[in-house]
């Protein structure tokens, strides 16, 4: 008769799997969590122990007006491409989600391209592209390639809320006449939300953490936040680094936070869609 209890030997082996698990987090995560204690320090260089506790470096980053023209713009260049990542991945993914789509199965890796071919090949084959066509040196251009790089995420987002969508529902606002730009709004939009909305905070990420296309393509007064961090790491190593990483960090993880929450309650509503 088997024992509902574990043997000594099989807690042995799950006690020594969790303390490798915990390890090997600790060895990910620690590095990135470095920055934050050296953001306080009231020191003018990277040591420990602390010299004291400040918050000049977020003075410096918040209210000095190089890094505020690179906060704003990376705002700026973040929003544009999150909403044109958005509404052209999320008309991307509902169209794949047609079983009828032809050449479905050429045109999605053609899609995910982006999430595979190097960061910096991108970069060097848009700067040369964009400098014949005059986009290079402007906001626009760099707003088109950041999309570029935050459609697949969107597409993917929205493509797994679509799994669970049944089309008979945009069938039966069709028979009742509405059009389809309404049956979109009213019916498949509220059901899909959460995988648009989740999509858009990937992109969003994706765009305000991108360094290498920026490089290529900003002039001096178009320097992102993280291009900045870049030119600082190069030309003065000031702990104002470290204040915008935390402050780049802190919004990173909320956004992925919320982006898993609403990746979860579109599996959940797409699992009830099922039933």
């Amino acid at each position: 008769m088997l024992s509902p209890y574990p043997t000594t030997a099989e807690w042995v082996r799950v006690t020594a799997l969790w303390f490798w698990c915990v390890l090997v987090l600790i060895f990910l995560v620690v590095p990135i969590f470095v920055p934050v204690p050296l953001s306080f320090n009231s020191g003018s260089f990277f040591t420990f122990p602390l010299a004291g506790l400040s918050t000049r470096w977020y003075e410096v980053v918040l209210g000095t007006p190089r890094w505020r023209a690179a906060i704003g713009n990376s705002l700026l260049i973040g929003l544009g491409s999150t909403v044109l990542a958005t509404v052209l991945g999320t008309l991307t993914a509902i169209g794949l989600s047609d079983p009828k789509f032809p050449a479905r199965r050429f045109v999605v890796p053609l899609l995910i391209s982006p999430l595979i071919v190097p960061v910096v090949v991108t970069a060097v084959g848009t700067y040369l592209f964009y400098a014949r066509v005059g986009l290079a040196n402007t906001y626009f251009g760099i707003i088109l390639a950041h999309t570029v790089l935050a459609s697949p995420f969107v597409v993917v987002t929205v493509g797994a809320s679509l799994t669970g969508f049944d089309r008979n529902l945009m069938r039966a606002t069709s028979i009742l006449g509405a059009r389809p730009l309404t049956g979109f709004i009213r019916v498949m939009l509220p059901l899909i939300l959460p995988g648009v909305l989740s999509g858009a905070a990937f992109a969003f990420v994706t765009s305000f953490d991108e360094v290498v296309v920026v490089q290529f393509l900003a002039n001096a007064e178009q320097r992102t936040l993280p291009l900045e961090m870049f030119t600082g790491l190069r030309e003065q190593l000031s702990p104002a680094i470290t204040a915008a990483a935390t402050l780049m960090m802190g919004l990173s993880i909320l956004l992925l936070i919320v982006a898993n929450l609403l990746v979860r309650r579109s599996r959940q509503s797409a699992s009830a869609l099922a039933e």
